[in-house]
């Protein structure tokens, strides 16, 4: 089949991804360059946390992240990724003002599924065992079978791979006009596709009336004095702050000293994605001194030697969600939305775009 995706962001690209394994022909409009670093894909910190996220989510974001852990891995092997994908478990933690914080919402995930009876406790010394920078707090829980994504390198190794394909085109700084069945209108030309696949997120607010945008900031920091291994959250009455490893500049080298590093006898720095904010509106403009302060503030409560950390890097963007915060598969003749991922991006997308190729194109092969 001759296919249409319109939206190259992480939808997009799983997308894409499963869409050529099984012989189909692509189009990709994306409004920005191929490199997707403008998505709200490539600012993603990438977790995979169902239990994490199970206090504030519906278990049906549960069910669909365990599927979708169990296809990443096919999915980064495609594309040639393969240090990209962890899935040693996540640390969740509290200071200790705010550890009946931590305590409710481990009971909370523990009444919603029995599954979280499997969460373990772990005193300071388990937990300087299991993560030594993390040692000073007296306690944490660990989930197991939780980790990340490297998304930005997702998103770069995608983009690589589809652009290497020669059943793929892309029309990249393309603004699309409309989409309808089967059809997607540029530059007041119409354009016809055995399917069209609407992936814009927000971009697709003129087709649905409760799509809302919810801001997310992170910072990457790197330290050569920090050295976390796991995905770890520290709960807080206002916030919760995720830091997640993003390996040490040795790209490649799945977190191993490289020969640079080794003759040097120094270490390149730790690289950390470092995230809270979770804030209702579509301003996609740099941090706030208040978040920049709460959240650099929160990080070295965590280890004072993050004070020393560098900030290389901020992001802000906006992920697409509606009003029950759960994704939405639409199905028409010739043409499926997939929208409102929210901050669940990466773990739902593997297994929400198998459920909309199940329900829509791949019905109409059995129907013929």
């Amino acid at each position: 089949m001759n296919i249409a995706i319109v939206g190259a962001g992480l939808v997009g690209r799983v997308l894409a991804l499963n869409l050529l394994k099984e012989g189909h022909t692509l189009t990709l409009f994306e409004k920005g360059s191929k490199e997707g670093t403008q998505a709200a894909g490539f600012t993603a910190a990438g977790m995979l946390a169902p239990f994490a996220e199970l206090e504030t989510a519906e278990s049906v974001i549960f069910e669909h992240g365990k599927r979708s852990i169990q296809l990443w891995p096919d999915l980064l092997k495609e594309i040639g990724l393969f240090d990209g994908y962890q899935l040693n478990g996540t640390v969740i933690t509290a200071h200790p003002q705010d550890m009946s914080e931590l305590n409710h919402f481990i009971g909370t995930l523990k009444h919603k599924v029995k599954e979280a009876e499997e969460i373990e406790m772990l005193d300071r010394e388990s937990l300087g065992s299991l993560e030594s920078d993390l040692e000073q707090h007296s306690s944490a829980y660990f989930i197991k079978d939780e980790g990340y994504v490297d998304s930005q390198r997702f998103m770069m190794f995608s983009g690589n791979y589809l652009d290497r394909s020669a059943e793929v085109t892309w029309r990249e700084n393309t603004e699309v006009e409309t989409i309808a069945n089967g059809t997607v209108t540029v530059n007041g030309k119409e354009e016809r596709f055995d399917w069209v696949f609407d992936a814009r997120g927000l971009g697709a607010k003129e087709h649905f009336d409760d799509l809302r945008g919810v801001r997310g900031e992170v910072y990457w920091l790197e330290s050569t004095d920090i050295d976390i291994s796991r995905p770890t959250r520290i709960l807080h009455p206002r916030y919760k702050i995720y830091i997640v490893p993003r390996g040490n500049g040795c790209e490649g080298m799945d977190m191993a000293y490289c020969d640079e590093c080794k003759i040097s006898q120094t270490p390149h720095s730790k690289r950390y994605i470092v995230g809270a904010t979770e804030i209702e509106s579509e301003d996609t403009s740099p941090m706030s001194v208040r978040s920049s302060m709460e959240l650099l503030s929160a990080v070295f409560a965590v280890n004072s030697n993050f004070g020393e950390a560098r900030i290389v890097n901020s992001e802000t963007n906006c992920r697409p969600a509606f009003r029950d915060n759960l994704p939405r598969i639409e199905q028409d003749e010739k043409l499926t939305r997939i929208n409102g991922l929210y901050r669940h991006g990466y773990l739902l997308a593997p297994a929400i775009v198998e459920k909309a190729l199940n329900e829509g194109i791949r019905s109409m092969f059995d129907g013929a």
